[in-house]
């Protein structure tokens, strides 16, 4: 399933931001990580370490942009907390159908 031109050309706008906002959260989980006095330093830096390493796939972080797998991931967007079905209200009528077919199975 293929989206509309103006559809991709507004994903490739959004998706700078969606992944820029992740980022600032996971920033946030890692500071709250490294803030936490239960823990001693060596144990902090190989759990952050091991985050990153998890985190950086995410494709809230980073993701290969297709055309063809455009509606596909913003599925997993939704579905991995990065947007919500909210995020998608200025993309066509069409794409918003077709995103809320893919969730509802």
């Amino acid at each position: 399933m293929e989206i509309s031109k103006s559809d991709w050309k507004l994903y490739r706008e959004k998706i700078v931001d969606w992944q820029e906002k992740y980022m600032e959260k996971l920033n946030k989980e890692y500071i709250k990580l490294l803030s936490a006095d239960d823990k001693n330093a060596s144990d902090k830096f190989w759990e952050l370490e091991k985050r990153i390493k998890n985190d950086r796939r995410h494709p809230g972080v980073i993701i290969e942009m297709r055309k063809s797998q455009a509606i596909f991931d913003i599925v997993d967007l939704i579905r991995l907390d990065v947007i919500t079905y909210t995020d998608l209200s200025d993309f066509s009528d069409d794409l918003q159908q077709a995103v809320k077919m893919f969730l509802e199975r």
